[in-house]
């Protein structure tokens, strides 16, 4: 039994202080990483700006035979983007579009759904306010 143990913690006993060693070290990394909020890559090594457009109506995506009336609150809403800013300096309102997802979406009441951004190509979104939406089924009538 003693020697069952010996071997237990002696034998590789190299490789397992390596583990040991390696495994304390991406631990490290990580919570660096979390508590400081390392920046993402596009800000690390090239040249980028932020921008923030008010106003951006909200758009509802629903399936083409769901032919109920849905009202999004609020109906506007404001998206920081970042880019190169020759890119940002172009960009059109127009381009950016905040989508609310509602395919398969049974009514409700008090839904709320989270807002999805899309933007164009080298233009990454940061920030979208407010997050989420409420969604109100109108009564039929």
């Amino acid at each position: 039994m003693i020697t069952f143990l010996r071997n237990l913690i002696v034998k590789d006993l190299g490789l397992k202080v390596f583990s040991l060693v390696l495994a304390i070290l991406i631990y490290c990394t990580i919570s660096f990483a979390i508590r400081n909020e390392v920046p993402s890559l596009p800000s690390l090594g090239m040249a980028s700006d932020v921008r923030r457009f008010h106003n951006l109506p909200v758009l509802v995506v629903s399936s083409a035979a769901d032919v109920r009336r849905f009202k999004v609150t609020p109906e506007t809403v404001a998206v920081t983007v970042q880019g190169d800013p020759q890119v940002l300096a172009g960009l059109e309102s127009s381009e950016i579009r905040a989508l609310v997802d509602l395919t398969g979406i049974a009514p409700a009441s008090h839904l709320r759904k989270r807002i999805e951004v899309s933007t164009p190509a080298g233009v990454t979104h940061l920030r979208v306010l407010p997050t989420e939406v409420q969604v109100i089924f109108p009564p039929d009538h």
